[in-house]
């Protein structure tokens, strides 16, 4: 996926650093991702998220909110106000450049933002939240002792996840003061709620305040042992998955159709883990898989191997093409499936070259009505007019270049 770095204007006029992560083919739709408090646009969730969404043609506009990361400004002059005007800025420059928003996706204090600003951005159809407290100064907690410092000098140095940031009463006190209950309510947008169990910063308890303010359509979703910073790339890539699949049904992601006998298009595989060998496999926007080796082979088995794609295309051509067939002759075929498996076998010289080994794909083809005998054999002759088969069956010609 291309990644743009482009900078707009924020709520006191400073720039703010953000990443555009944009669909390598047609452009579907437009999401805004808000990071969590002190956190930045790169952290592992935003990344993962934004890449899984920009594969099935969302673009996605992730930045640092005033203060933070790359953007200008002092982090200690900006509340949770700011935070609100900042998402505003930033779906204002996504419909300047012809993107308007329709998905707000916000963790920890992004999503509390996202939930105020929501309301205000009149192109946003879904809002998903990562973490989210019910009520924002549920941030204060992490202030600690500091509290009574800040209270009593106006001011006070915290550390949070081992950087100093310096808090001002005005935040406290700006924080303190936002009540989301309303703006929950009268979001009339769609809303997916996802949080884990064990989230040890905002407990599970505000998503259900969070759910139960919001009026349908909605959806709550766990994340199981995530922690609150989604760290794990296991459950940063299900947080994906499951964003993925719900917008699907509330943003209109169809592309356009293609012209009468266009080829299928591109299958793009792209890494979703350097460090092993999980990949997205994305055939469109709307079709997505993962490929993965197994555990013993330095994979996380977290999708089928290459092999085993090959197997299923060979498997799923096989029935389509019996059930066109049976369909047509208008035979009694109640149902078909297929057993596909792999092998490499050595063979003889007479047969390969050098005695290499030959690929070899065992089929068990299951039948099921009530057919004849001399139907059932024909359409087994018909499995291998498959076109997949014909393909494994005839030498192929790969063509490689780099881009």
């Amino acid at each position: 996926m291309p990644t743009k770095r482009v900078t707009f204007q924020g709520h006191d006029g400073g720039k703010l650093a953000a990443r555009l992560d944009m669909p390598d083919g047609p452009h579907l739709a437009t999401a805004l991702f808000a990071h969590c408090f002190t956190c930045s646009k790169d952290i592992p969730a935003a990344r993962r998220i934004s890449g899984r969404l920009s594969a099935m043609g969302i673009a996605v506009l992730r930045f640092d909110f005033t203060g933070l990361g790359h953007s200008e400004g002092e982090f200690s002059n900006t509340n949770f106000s700011s935070n609100v005007s900042d998402l505003l800025a930033a779906a204002q420059f996504l419909t300047a450049e012809g993107m308007p928003p329709t998905l707000l996706i916000g963790h920890s204090l992004g999503g509390a933002a996202v939930l105020r600003a929501a309301g205000e951005i009149a192109s946003v159809k879904a809002v998903t939240t990562l973490g989210t407290p019910f009520d924002p100064g549920h941030v204060t907690h992490n202030f600690g002792g500091a509290l009574e410092t800040i209270a009593k000098e106006g001011a006070a140095e915290v550390n949070l996840g081992g950087r100093p940031f310096t808090i001002r009463q005005s935040f406290v006190e700006d924080v303190n003061a936002a009540n989301l209950a309303q703006a929950i309510g009268a979001l009339k947008k769609a809303l997916l709620v996802l949080h884990a169990p064990r989230d040890e910063i905002v407990g599970i308890d505000n998503a259900g305040e969070i759910f139960q303010a919001a009026k349908h359509p909605k959806s709550f979703v766990t994340l199981d042992d995530a922690d609150h910073l989604i760290s794990d790339a296991e459950d940063a890539e299900y947080a994906a998955e499951v964003i993925a699949a719900w917008a699907g049904r509330y943003l209109d992601l169809k592309p356009p159709a293609p012209p009468p006998g266009a080829p299928e298009g591109i299958v793009r595989v792209s890494e979703a883990d350097s460090k092993g060998f999980l990949q997205d496999v994305n055939a469109g926007p709307l079709h997505h898989a993962l490929a993965d080796e197994p555990l013993a082979y330095g994979g996380t088995n977290r999708g089928m191997t290459p092999y085993g794609f090959l197997s299923a295309g060979l498997g799923a051509c096989t029935s389509m093409t019996i059930r066109m067939y049976a369909r047509r002759k208008g035979w009694p075929l109640d149902h078909v499936w297929v057993d596909v498996s792999h092998d490499k076998l050595h063979v003889k010289d007479a047969e390969a070259p050098n005695g290499d080994k030959v690929d070899t794909f065992k089929r068990v083809i299951h039948l099921s009505g009530t057919l004849s005998a001399d139907q059932r054999d024909k359409l087994v002759e018909i499995a291998d007019r498959c076109p997949v088969h014909k393909t494994l069956e005839r030498t192929s010609k790969v063509i490689t270049t780099v881009a």
